[in-house]
């Protein structure tokens, strides 16, 4: 299975960070990032400057909140590749995996309608593979960080819970920690 995450947005510090929490949870060899051109992401996976829709891939499904069927792990099976849009989610949310990825392409699945951050999203479909259901996944549905001693912010997406917490990388809890403003 390769995970490709492909690049929408600048290369910015918290899609950095996401997309090395993403290589640590799938592994270099596992993880590719299409539509990039940034050197700084070689260490993590494969960097390739197109667009996946210009690749000519067979056996791709491309993850979309939008599509009508959800992942299951009878899915290993039929793909080879698993894309994901590499986009700093908007809430409200826009759609744009469907406008800038999925109409390429004929195979979608979901995880379920709610917007995960990408790292949640290859986690989920890591553990859907590996033969668990989505409804046997386990989620939170926001975050709610404390960033000051009276103040704190809310992230809306959906986190799996993991050992008992929500999946997010302490470099990423950090890097909140220390942003001013949003």
């Amino acid at each position: 299975m390769i995970f490709i995450i492909e690049h929408l947005d600048k290369l910015g510090k918290w899609n950095f960070i996401e997309y090395k929490h993403i290589s640590s949870i799938v592994g270099k060899k596992n993880l590719w990032f299409t539509n990039c051109k940034s050197g700084k992401l070689k260490k993590y996976g494969k960097v390739i400057s197109r667009s996946v829709r210009e690749l000519g891939l067979e056996r791709v499904c491309v993850l979309d909140p939008e599509a009508d069927g959800t992942l299951s792990p009878s899915d290993k099976k039929k793909f080879k590749f698993f894309v994901f849009g590499g986009i700093l989610g908007d809430f409200p949310r826009r759609k744009r995996t469907r406008k800038e990825i999925a109409r390429f392409f004929s195979k979608h699945r979901n995880l379920g309608k709610k917007q995960m951050t990408t790292d949640n999203a290859v986690y989920a479909v890591k553990k859907i593979l590996s033969g668990k259901k989505f409804s046997e996944l386990e989620f939170l549905d926001k975050l709610e960080l404390k960033t000051g001693k009276y103040e704190s912010i809310i992230l809306p997406f959906r986190y799996n819970i993991v050992n008992g917490k929500p999946l997010i990388s302490s470099e990423l809890l950090k890097f909140i920690e220390r942003k001013k403003g949003f």
